[in-house]
């Protein structure tokens, strides 16, 4: 019936989302949804192509980055997923995920993730790792990194920094800078009070 997978998929996908009424949020998983599954790049991919040209403007799509697990995340390499994809992409970082390996527990902090990538995504979601607990520091830098980047996305003159205090504490987060380093201290002092508070708490 189809010429080719991806416009399957979209035909799919598109029949689906206009029959829930195209809801706000729908997300679009693609058979090349990081760079090594593509060939021969991300913006030579007649795949790619194509999901980017068939899929409607309100589906989004989930990007992985370079690798399925990636280390680092560039501005230049979301720019051209962005341009093929016709859409910014909602990045689903893998960097904590171990499902694929029972031995690997990451406790570092949230990193490689290049300054100011906020602007060229649509979301962002974060695979944990399949232990609960370990998930605090990744979860609690994943946040300093955040502030971080409210923080880069204000005006030099600092108007519109009440969102980010908000937000609490920013931890350095005004001049937009992110510390890997700062943001896993942060991270240790908060768990280390929790794990205290929970010591106290009868019967634990």
């Amino acid at each position: 019936v189809f010429p080719s997978l991806a416009q399957a998929q979209a035909s799919v996908a598109n029949e689906v989302y206009q029959e829930l009424g195209q809801p706000s949020v729908f997300l679009f998983c693609p058979t090349e949804y990081c760079s090594s599954l593509c060939s021969p790049s991300p913006s030579q991919s007649c795949y790619l192509q194509t999901i980017g040209q068939e899929l409607l403007p309100g589906i989004a799509v989930i990007w992985t980055g370079p690798k399925v697990v990636s280390q680092e995340l560039s501005a230049v390499l979301l720019e051209e997923v962005e341009a093929v994809l016709r859409r910014r992409p909602v990045i689903w970082d893998n960097l904590y995920a171990n499902d694929y390996d029972c031995r690997r527990v990451f406790l570092g902090p949230y990193m490689g993730r290049a300054p100011g990538l906020m602007s060229r995504l649509h979301g962002l979601l974060l695979n944990p790792n399949c232990e609960l607990q370990a998930n605090f520091i990744p979860i609690h830098t994943l946040g300093t990194w955040f502030r971080s980047e409210l923080g880069s996305c204000a005006h030099p003159d600092h108007a519109g920094m009440e969102a980010v205090a908000a937000l609490g504490d920013s931890q350095g987060a005004e001049d937009g800078s992110y510390s890997p380093q700062e943001a896993l201290e942060l991270a240790l002092r908060d768990w280390v009070a929790e794990i205290n508070q929970q010591a106290l708490e009868p019967g634990r």
